[in-house]
This record gives C-alpha cells, sequence and structure tokens, in this order.
C-alpha cells in the first residue's frame, strides 16, 4: 500500500480567506482537491491522508468524512501555539504531524496544486520497483511556470544516476527572465511531491525536533520538507531519485489562476473525448 497524503492545513489570504482546494474547476464541477484525488485514485493509490489544520479540519470532515468513492480518508491536525508562534511550523512539521496515520510508504503533496495522473502513477511504479530510496518528481521549468508574473520554484541538480543532488530554490522566475537566471524551460523543478519511505518520517521527526530548539524564540521560522531532505541526502542517509514527468503543473495561487485552471481541465478533458 501506498498512501496519498495532502496537505491542506493552510488558509489563503489571497483568497480572501477561502479554502483554495474547493474552487470548482473541474469539468463537472468538481473541486481542485477531488480532481487530485480522482487522478490519484486511477493510479492506484488507496489511501487518503489530509493534514488539516485549525481552519480546514471541519470543512474537509464535512465534504469527505471517513472515506471517497470506497477509499479510506485519514485526518492528521497541524497545530501550533499561538502564544509561541504566528503561524504553523512549515512542510516537514506538517508530515511529521501524521505520524500516527501514516503506517506505510507514501507521497506526500500539496493540496492546492495538479500533478497529473502519469505522475502519480510514475511514483507508485517506483515504489514497485525499488524498496529502498524515496522519490521526487522533475516538472521542466517551462509546464510550471504561469503565463505572467514571477515565481519561486526549486531547480534539481542530479548525478548521473539521475539521483537528487540538490534543490537550489530560485526567486522570481519568469517565462520571460529564464535567460538572465542561467535556466531555461527544460530544467527540471521541484513542485513539492516526493515519494518517502516509512522509515525516513523517524529522521524527518529527528530533523524538525532539532530545527524547533534551534529556532525555539522565532515566532516565524518554518521548517520544510524539501530542506530536511535535502540535508538528509548531504548526510548519506537518504536517496532520493528524480523522476521526469511529460504532466504539465497546474496551481492555484491567486484568484485569477481558477479561471486559467479551469479552463486547461476542461481542454484536457475534450483531448481524452476525442481520442
Amino acid at each position: 500500500m501506498v498512501s496519498i497524503v495532502y496537505m491542506v492545513a493552510g488558509m489563503s489570504s489571497r483568497f480572501g480567506g477561502k479554502i483554495k482546494q474547493f474552487a470548482r474547476v473541474g469539468p463537472q464541477g468538481e473541486t481542485l482537491i477531488e480532481v487530485s484525488i480522482k487522478q490519484a485514485i486511477n493510479a492506484g493509490y488507496n489511501k487518503i491522508v489530509f493534514i488539516v489544520g485549525e481552519m480546514t479540519e471541519k470543512p474537509f470532515k464535512e465534504m469527505f468524512g471517513n472515506n471517497y468513492q470506497g477509499i479510506p480518508i485519514f485526518y492528521a491536525k497541524q497545530i501550533f501555539d499561538p502564544k509561541l508562534r504566528d503561524k504553523p511550523g512549515g512542510t516537514c512539521d506538517a508530515v511529521v504531524c501524521a505520524k500516527e496515520v501514516i503506517n506505510e510508504d507514501f507521497v506526500v503533496c500539496n493540496g492546492d496544486d495538479l500533478y497529473g495522473e502519469n505522475t502519480f502513477r510514475s511514483l507508485i511504479k517506483f515504489s514497485k520497483e525499488n524498496k529502498i530510496d524515496c522519490a521526487t518528481i522533475g516538472y521542466k521549468l517551462g509546464n510550471a511556470l504561469p503565463e505572467q508574473g514571477t515565481v519561486n520554484r526549486g531547480i534539481f541538480s542530479k548525478d548521473e544516476f539521475d539521483y537528487l543532488v540538490g534543490i537550489k530554490e530560485t526567486l522570481n522566475i519568469s517565462k520571460q527572465n529564464l535567460k538572465e537566471l542561467n535556466l531555461n524551460e527544460n530544467n527540471l523543478s521541484s513542485q513539492n511531491i516526493f515519494f518517502i519511505k516509512k522509515e525516513t518520517l523517524t529522521l524527518l521527526e529527528e530533523k524538525l525536533i532539532k530545527f524547533k530548539k534551534t529556532h525555539n524564540d522565532d515566532r516565524k521560522s518554518e521548517c520544510y520538507l524539501p530542506t530536511e531532505l535535502s540535508n538528509l541526502i548531504n548526510e548519506n542517509k537518504i536517496k532520493i531519485k528524480l523522476i521526469p514527468t511529460i504532466d504539465k503543473w497546474f496551481g492555484v495561487t491567486n484568484p485569477e489562476d481558477e479561471e486559467v485552471v479551469r479552463e486547461q481541465l476542461k481542454q484536457n478533458n475534450a483531448t481524452k473525448e476525442t481520442l
């Protein structure tokens, strides 16, 4: 069994405090998260975990309950003490919060992104063929940038065996400034989707404990999953296979993205129906 774990704890200030994952973008009016779940189910995942927060726990439980199309759903809650912090502790903290409901290898990803059925399927395939290593998906940078505006992306570097060497966080990338940043559309970028061995979760928990001790007085510090996975690579504790994908990534960051994703999914659905 490989679980699909969705990080859905945060609310979006850009969306006026609404839950982005509930934006209705599917061709039959499905929510964003439903489109993603259907992709995952079609790829072979048979357990769903939602990492929820204070504001998203009730809406998600009301919408999904304990199963979706016969697939069991489990919940983990990412909490923080407002007396000590201004916000939750980051994506590594979120994943460790789910430790009690994850007893198997899993894929973790953002709940407000669409990764593509082929992407989910390639990670299932890897999990069956490789019993030791973790994995991540590399999206061609040209397929992971909006038509307008700038975004931050983690740019992968790899060795000759396609194992991850590092992730360089690069800020303010646009389709117009790739050359001046020494990048091109074929660079592989991270969209925060990882296949993680269950044993690695214990290592991430150790990293989180150390991070919290180091940043004990910082109300805003966040422990990021890609950073801690990179640290574990550098310490030779894990290896992460970099798998390229032909899928195009879709994300909803700003309100105007909702219509862009809706139109693209409609086009994709029409293409499938004509094949």
